[in-house]
């Protein structure tokens, strides 16, 4: 059992999985570092932000998410979050995304991520331990990826754009707006966009609303102030738009915040 403490004297460990357990306060920030492992983190409760060189990526409750081996990352709590990690051995799982991913956690998954916490670092690979192993490694490769990662373009003008974005997002931004604000036509400015971020224009804007909209729903903030906020014209557009990408209207995730 390893709870609340750090991967790093343990993560060498010779088993294909290493997990651990921790509970973060609201804030907490880790920098930026890398693991030899793969990593899948689930939240139990709060919102997790995990910070690339090319991206943003937003954990809401009860959801996954993936890091590949080497990938440096940072991560930023949003509420007390109660994390569940497994490290992977890239060899273990050869099947795993080659870049950062939100993920859906089964109720399998949920269940078997929690047990492997509970297990000794030193598990026996030919008993129930081993067994429990070795049914989330054949359970992992099948996590639906979410739409929940914001890639960020390298494009310097463009990517100050939308920095400015996010800072102050807004559903009803254009692309005849932004094209001009950057002196471009409309049809050089969404051939770029998508080039420098593998999204359209919609797409990303969409998503960029959503990674905006988390952690405050999550701390407790009105599903019509959140929506009217970002400028939607109705708390029944927003909600039918975070339904599509979640499943459940954004009153619940308040109830899984806590």
């Amino acid at each position: 059992m390893v709870r609340n403490a750090s991967i790093t004297p343990i993560i060498d460990t010779p088993r294909p999985i290493v997990a651990l357990g921790n509970d973060y306060p609201d804030g907490h920030l880790i920098p930026p570092h890398t693991h030899a492992r793969g990593q899948v983190l689930y939240g139990f409760s709060g919102v997790v932000m995990v910070t690339t060189p090319t991206g943003t990526l937003v954990m809401p409750p009860q959801r996954g998410l993936w890091i590949p081996a080497g990938e440096v990352h940072s991560v930023r709590m949003v509420g007390a979050v109660r994390m569940r990690s497994v490290y992977i051995d890239p060899a273990a799982v050869p099947d795993m995304p080659g870049a950062c991913q939100v993920l859906a956690i089964s109720p399998l998954l949920r269940h078997l991520l929690a047990a492997a916490v509970d297990i000794p670092l030193d598990y026996d690979l030919a008993g129930r331990d081993g067994a429990l192993v070795a049914l989330l490694l054949h359970e992992l490769p099948r996590m639906a990826s979410l739409p929940l990662a914001l890639p960020f373009p390298a494009h310097a003008g463009l990517a100050a754009r939308c920095q400015a974005f996010l800072a102050e997002p807004d559903s009803q931004e254009t692309i005849d707006g932004w094209a001009a604000a950057l002196h471009m036509s409309r049809r050089a400015f969404t051939r770029l966009f998508r080039q420098e971020t593998g999204l359209s224009f919609v797409e990303w804007r969409q998503q960029a609303c959503l990674l905006a909209a988390l952690p405050r729903l999550v701390s407790g903030e009105p599903v019509t102030t959140v929506a009217l906020d970002l400028g939607y014209r109705n708390p029944a557009s927003f909600t039918t738009m975070f339904r599509r990408s979640f499943g459940f209207p954004p009153r619940e995730l308040g109830l899984m915040g806590g």
